[in-house]
């Protein structure tokens, strides 16, 4: 749109602008980008720059979302045996908790409270300026919560800190390091550590954000009402916890066959019977 007066955007030049996108650029990043300009349109509306945004009926290329692997108990355990004893707690911790990585590379000993069996997400590790990893507040206030931990969680972990001779005199340190006790850079770990673990547990393609998403999936299956997920997930907006992460499972499928079946079986006086 270059230098382009706002007032002068039609949705025709937005549709031809969407359209230039698709040629280079995936569905899905389309639809971020649009998303993106709407925003700022909108915006332009809400201080009168503009009377009406041009982003109206706009078509986007469709896409379709590829169902993520969701794990059980039994791969997580083999997972975390891949991952290795220096960072198999970190994939409990995401699968359990729902954490992001950030989340979790951003853990310090101060967060993890033993008695109360709670952690607590402060801080997270991100990429800075230049592409540096650094360690910093979550991006809103949702992303900043505390979360109840199962017991035998809070035993692994208190197991890990003893193994790098940790204890509450160090709440500052980080719980999880690097081999030089630096703390964690994603793309290192990603390349080092998971890729090779995934591929040895048998779930190549795997990524540890399909971690939460096992989590925000086994909320639902188990009946946890929708704002407690959303609370632990730390979504902003409780459709991002349904809509994105649950998946609907076999388990999940299965038992809401033999509900619908108990609630609409014909009375036995109804005459009534299989072919």
């Amino acid at each position: 749109l270059g230098s382009r007066r706002l007032a002068s955007i039609t949705p025709r030049d937005v549709q031809v602008l969407v359209n230039r996108w698709a040629e280079t650029a995936k569905p899905r990043t389309v639809r971020r980008q649009y998303d993106t300009l709407r925003a700022i349109l909108n915006a332009a509306v809400e201080v009168d720059l503009i009377g009406r945004s041009p982003c109206r009926r706009v078509k986007l290329p469709e896409f379709h979302t590829q169902p993520r692997p969701v794990l059980d108990a039994e791969g997580l355990a083999r997972l975390a045996e891949a991952v290795g004893p220096e960072f198999g707690a970190m994939v409990y911790v995401g699968a359990v908790l729902g954490l992001r990585w950030g989340e979790v590379a951003g853990l310090r000993v101060g967060s993890v409270d033993f008695l109360g069996r709670r952690v607590t997400v402060a801080e997270q590790r991100t990429r800075g300026l230049g592409g540096h990893m650094i360690t910093r507040l979550p991006k809103t206030d949702a992303g900043r919560r505390t979360l109840t931990a199962p017991s035998w969680l809070m035993d692994l972990l208190a197991d890990h800190l003893r193994h790098r001779e940790l204890t509450a005199a160090t709440p500052g340190e980080l719980v999880f390091v690097a081999t030089g006790g630096e703390g964690l850079d994603y793309s290192h770990w990603r390349q080092r550590i998971w890729l090779p673990a995934v591929e040895r547990a048998g779930f190549a393609g795997l990524q540890f954000h399909d971690l939460r998403r096992t989590a925000a999936t086994a909320l639902v299956v188990e009946g946890i009402d929708i704002k407690t997920a959303q609370t632990r997930l730390g979504h902003a907006d409780p459709r991002t916890t349904l809509g994105v992460y649950a998946q609907a499972t076999l388990r999940a499928d299965t038992d809401a066959a033999e509900r619908l079946g108990v609630h609409f079986h014909p009375p036995m006086d109804a005459g009534i019977r299989p072919a």
